[in-house]
């Protein structure tokens, strides 16, 4: 029993004893347990063996030795297609696993375990003045999950998550930890970032920090056939703007409207550092919902919400405006799901791929909130790239409902939004809903064949697998 003393295991009338013949006999003894893993869309509630929450990697190296069979991996669970659990697998619960282990403020450097999430890090680095390269609009995700999905923002000129991070470590499938980098065991850096879980147990990755400045909000809106000459003449390379993105409106999707956070030295509309844990977000809830339940709501939303709230200035820290909480979003209802869909378009097909976005969607009756459009350099050395090219990233949020007949149409149009991205050249993110077919796969990840080779050698087994591996990964002879 000390080898398992400090594992924290959920759903267990006789914890101890289920642990043990766990670690020590395999799966089979604790499959009776069968606590319950889900996800985001509360549509992919998977039972797993065990469920374990470590908090040093002394603890996920015994999980990995003293067991044989499927290892799931989960943070804060913000996926939609089970990309983080396997039936019947020891699904890790990294949610324990959050320390700071080094800050070097004079590098402007980080070092933490894969659990922490982006909030933690902003309330720990705001006193010195420093602020997180690159992360998503919301600040409650995870590290690792951050990493494994290779997640990007709003930020101009940043790139993806993997432009600022120095190393990370991972335990691997023989229960080896080790140090990953551009210089160190580079396969294992460009596989395993963006991987999801693939390859092993990220544990500590040390990332870049960048110093808080205060930014000035600045918006315009434009026909959307105007965006892309817009984004190259004003935004792409400019040093002077920190966050940019455009709301892209339904259901005409004709006009976008380009909000841009730069720099400045003026006095502070809002003094606080970060946005308070608990503000009361009733408000902006009950306005979304408006948008989604309601046609006049879109309308509303557009000429009338938000002129009034892009009126006023703003301007604030960095770490302000990145420390948006996923709370202001309304929540999933019983029957009704509030969802996501991503599409990374080459910067020069924006404006045809807008088309039959508009297309797909009305023809389909696709419940869309709202679009919002990034912009990303070309990542090519991550081997699950999603951007081999500069592209515009095209967050699609949207309403469905959550009976079989409904998942049944968000799959018939989710597919035509695939085929209209691959002939464009364009790829697709891989956090959601999965129902792309392994051509449609292969065809936005043309690299995934390397990614499948190097799990294969450091994986033989196939221990560490979700939903997504399930599907994608090659059966083996």
């Amino acid at each position: 029993m000390n080898k398992i003393r400090s594992f924290a295991v959920h759903s267990c009338l006789y914890k101890g004893f289920v642990v043990l013949l766990f670690i020590q006999f395999g799966a089979v003894f604790a499959s009776a347990n069968n606590p319950i893993v889900s996800d985001a869309s509360g549509l992919n509630p998977i039972k797993v063996a065990v469920i374990i929450q470590p908090t040093s990697s002394n603890e996920i190296i015994l999980a990995i030795k003293n067991s044989n069979g499927k290892i799931s991996i989960g943070g804060a669970k913000y996926s939609m297609g089970g990309q983080i659990a396997y039936q019947n697998s020891v699904h890790l619960d990294m949610r324990q696993f959050n320390k700071i282990i080094n800050f070097d403020k004079n590098a402007q450097t980080i070092t933490v375990q894969s659990g922490i999430t982006w909030r933690d890090i902003q309330s720990y680095i705001d006193p010195y003045g420093l602020s997180i390269s690159v992360m998503q609009s919301y600040a409650n995700f995870t590290l690792g999950g951050s990493l494994s999905v290779n997640a990007h923002g709003r930020y101009i000129g940043a790139g993806a998550l993997i432009e600022s991070v120095i190393f990370f470590k991972i335990v691997l499938a023989n229960g080896k930890e080790i140090i990953a980098s551009r210089q160190q065991n580079s396969e294992v850096f460009y596989g395993a970032i963006g991987g999801y879980g693939g390859l092993g147990v990220i544990t500590e990755i040390g990332l870049k920090l960048v110093k808080n400045v205060k930014v000035a909000r600045k918006t315009v809106l434009m026909k959307v056939t105007d965006y892309a000459q817009y984004f190259a003449r004003n935004i792409n390379n400019n040093a002077e703007i920190v966050f940019q993105n455009g709301d892209l409106y339904a259901p005409n999707y004709d006009e976008i409207r380009s909000i841009v956070w730069h720099k400045t030295d003026k006095e502070l509309s809002i003094k606080d550092k970060l946005i308070d844990k608990n503000a009361n977000y009733f408000f902006t809830k009950k306005m979304t919902e408006f948008v989604a339940n309601y046609t006049i709501g879109k309308y509303f939303r557009k000429n009338i919400i938000d002129p009034i709230r892009y009126f006023f200035t703003s301007i604030v820290w960095r770490n302000y405006e990145a420390s948006y909480d996923v709370n202001e979003l309304p929540s999933n209802q019983e029957n009704t799901l509030y969802a996501l869909r991503e599409y990374f378009i080459p910067v020069e097909n924006f404006a045809i791929f807008v088309a039959s976005m508009k297309e797909i969607f009305t023809h389909n009756k696709v419940n869309v909130i709202n679009v919002s459009v990034r912009h990303a350099k070309p990542a090519p050395k991550s081997l699950l790239s999603w951007a081999n090219n500069e592209v515009f990233a095209l967050v699609v949020y949207y309403q469905q409902k959550t009976d079989n007949k409904s998942i049944a149409q968000v799959k018939k149009w989710s597919l035509e939004m695939l085929d209209a991205t691959l002939k464009l050249d364009g790829s697709y993110y891989l956090p959601y809903q999965i129902f792309a077919s392994n051509a449609q796969f292969n065809a936005a990840y043309p690299n995934a064949n390397q990614f499948f080779a190097l799990k294969q050698t450091l994986d033989p087994n196939n221990r560490f697998s979700n939903q997504l591996w399930r599907k994608y990964y090659p059966k083996r002879k």
